[in-house]
This record gives C-alpha cells, structure tokens and sequence, in this order.
C-alpha cells in the first residue's frame, strides 16, 4: 500500500448494513447474491496504481475483526441482538469474495459474490476506499482538504446565524466522502454546535458515532426489497414491498421502523402501504423523485387512513444539500415530522466535483435483481428484459389490484 490504511474498523459502516445484517441472519442467512461497482462519471478515468492501491486497501479491510469493546457498543443498540453480535463476533471478511480488474470503460471494475451476510457488509467499505484512493492520487489532497474545510466552516457559519433552516438533520456521507479524515472533521464540528434553526443528531457511520458520543442513524436500504422481494423464484416481483415489509415486521416489531418507499416505485410501495404497516412504521425515507409531490402524497396517504401525519416522519436523503433541505422544512414542518440524510454535500464538498459511484446488488439467489426508483435513470441492472419485466409486473398490479 502506498496510502495509508483507508479503514481500521469494521464499525466504519452505516448503520443500515448492521440492522439488515441481523435481519438476514435470521431469516435470509442462505441467501446468495452478486453486487456490482459502477462509476457514473464519464470524465473519470482509474489509473493502474489507483487499482493496485484499491486492491491493497480491500486486503487490509479483509483482515478486520470486530474488538469486544465495538461489540458492546453494538449491543446497546436497542434493536440489535444477542445472538446478531455474537455472530459478528466470528465474522470476518473475506478477500476470496471480490473480483477486482480493469474491465470498464473507466479503469475499474469490482463484483463481489457470496451470501448475502457477506457481500451485503462490502458496499459501503469499497465505495469509502475508492473514493479516498481517487482523490488522494488524482489531486493534490491538501489543497482539496483546504478547500473543504472552507466551504464546511461557511456551512457552519450559515447555520449559527439562521441562514439555513434544516431542522433535524443526520451526516450520511461516509461512501462518497472526501476521506476519513475530512468526515471525521464534518461530524465532530456539526454534532458539536449549537444552531439557530438546526440541529445535527448524528451519522449513519457508526464508528463516528462511537467516537463522538452521537446517535447512528439508519433503518433499510433498496437491497432490502430487492432480495427480500425478488430473490425468491416464489414471489411476484410487484409485490416486492410487502414481503420486505413483512419480513422487517417479524424482526424488529415497532422498533426501528422508517420504510424505504422507492425501490419498485412509491404508487407501488402505496399498494403494501396500507393501515396496520402505515401505522406500526414510524414513518418513510425518500430518496428519488420530486420530495414535495412525494411529501404531498404521503400526507395524504396518512389522511386518506385516519392516521394524524404530524405523527409520522418524513426523512428526505436523495442528494441534498442546506439549501433544498431548508425548503423542504420550512414547506413541510407545520404538516409532519420532517428529518434529512444530508450525504455528499457534508462530506466531499471540495473545489473539485464528487464521484458519482454506487455498488448495487445486481443478482440475488442466481436471479437478476433490480430497482426502479421514481427518477428514471437511477435503476441498476445486467439485464434489460428483467428490467422490463418487472415494470411489467408493476403496471399490472397498478391497474388490476
């Protein structure tokens, strides 16, 4: 490694990827899947040495081992388990499941292979180690790190003095972020602050969150409904939501419950949507689409039930900066309980532009995997007919359930 490690916690995940985990473990532990790196960017070009490098940094990830004292802070998670963490316990990455090349158009090509316990871990790792591996060989690191502490310092600024009216706010910038060391900087200047019209509550990296005493933040993500719903050659793709839904149910009860509505469109999540799980989740995440026809919708969706929305949240996370998120506040707070995942804005706001990568699950159980989202563009997925035939699916039940 030419880098320094990049990683030195297996902690230094969201917290997301801990509350599927042990609903897996419980319930989809012989669950297989395919995840795929891809990078958005078509100006960005992957050098030899930033390969071996991100080869170097995934090796050092991979001989990671959760310490006792980790442990222990994850079992005061109210919803996380004895037996999840023993488990983690005797977890460990393993090297064997990644194939890294040169095989894109961009220089870089990453797939991982294996039970969806394992590959399920890698996302957010790999992004966080390809992100800092770029940025700290294609530029001159200091300088991006100056200029970032300059925009952070005028974010804080504008938040003492009222400038921006965000509300209840999370950092969720730990696979895009500039590098470790820059969100560290983020999280410990916004959750120690005192704001005007904003309060930081935490961050979805948990290994942050352990060292700065603030809350982990984060419920599910798309891969969630994507396996839960579609890996199984039972189900009827289209009603992907409900066995997500239900499956979450049965693992955690009341508790940790904000519902991803995206993955096979929000009309569709609607369908599933319905009084008692409207009622036992404490709210939705938003992260595709126009957020006020959306916020618009769910309020009503919440009305059209006989359930008050200023008892439910909307937590808004699709690329968001201070400025739309004090809009959506300020448009939203008087009618239901507003919140905000605030990602990339937070932690790789430099002179130079972000990357635009992801890592998707693409194959679940030996079967193509895919998510929609209500922004065209946004799906991820090897195979166009299934593609295809999951909107099909869809406008079926759209127009005949």
């Amino acid at each position: 490694m030419k880098l320094k490690p990049i990683l030195n916690s297996l902690l230094e995940n969201d917290l997301y990827k801990f509350s599927m985990g042990q609903a897996i473990y419980h319930q989809f532990s012989d669950y297989k899947t395919t995840w795929t790196f891809k990078c958005r960017n078509k100006d960005v070009q992957f050098t030899k040495e930033m390969l071996e490098e991100i080869r170097e940094q995934i090796k050092h990830y991979c001989t990671l081992r959760f310490s006792e004292d980790e442990l222990a802070y994850l079992d005061k998670i109210k919803w996380l388990k004895g037996s999840y963490i023993d488990f983690l316990r005797l977890w460990e990455p393993r090297y064997e499941d990644f194939t890294i090349t040169d095989e894109s158009d961009y220089g870089l090509a990453i797939e991982t292979k294996g039970t969806w316990l394992n590959t399920s871990m890698y996302e957010i790792p790999v992004l966080a180690i390809v992100n800092e591996v770029y940025f700290r060989m294609q530029y001159n690191y200091d300088e991006l790190l100056d200029s970032y502490k300059e925009k952070l310092n005028k974010k804080i600024e504008d938040l003492k003095n009222g400038a921006y009216e965000v509300g209840t706010f999370s950092e969720f910038g730990l696979r895009r972020r500039l590098s470790g060391e820059a969100e560290d900087i983020a999280v410990q200047a916004l959750t120690s602050n005192t704001f005007k019209d904003s309060v930081c509550i935490g961050t979805s990296n948990v290994y942050l969150a352990k060292k700065h005493k603030v809350s982990p933040v984060g419920t599910m993500a798309h891969e969630w409904i994507m396996c839960v719903g579609q890996g199984n050659h039972k189900h009827n793709p289209a009603y992907s939501n409900w066995y997500a839904l239900d499956a979450w149910f049965r693992e955690y009860g009341v508790l940790n419950g904000t519902a991803l509505t995206d993955t096979i469109t929000t009309d569709c999540f609607l369908k599933d949507f319905q009084l008692t799980y409207s009622t036992l989740f404490s709210g939705v995440r938003h992260d595709s689409g126009d957020p006020y026809e959306f916020g618009d919708k769910m309020i009503e969706h919440y009305k059209s039930l006989d359930i008050d929305p200023k008892d439910k949240l909307l937590l808004f996370s699709d690329s968001l900066n201070f400025e739309k998120a004090t809009a959506l506040n300020r448009y939203f707070k008087d009618k239901i309980k507003v919140a905000f995942g605030i990602g990339t804005y937070i932690s790789n706001d430099t002179k130079v532009s972000p990357l635009n990568i992801v890592m998707k699950v693409t194959k679940c159980n030996g079967m193509d995997v895919a998510k929609i989202s209500d922004t065209p563009g946004k799906e991820m997925c090897k195979n166009p007919a299934y593609v295809e035939y999951l909107q099909r699916c869809i406008e079926w039940r759209m127009n005949n359930d």
